[in-house]
């Protein structure tokens, strides 16, 4: 097997954590989207301008 450089051992490990903890940020982000739309869609339904 060949030597890698630290740079390159380096971008593998953090390829390789980023593929584990990616899953429930993707998870996170997605549901705080909807959140957010569901925040906003309750939020001008409630609201009688007249």
């Amino acid at each position: 097997m060949r030597e890698i450089s630290a740079e390159a051992r380096l971008h593998l490990y953090a390829r390789s954590l980023s593929g584990r903890t990616s899953r429930g940020l993707h998870a996170a982000a997605l549901y705080g989207a909807f959140a957010v739309i569901a925040a906003v869609v309750f939020g001008t339904l409630s609201y009688h301008p007249f």
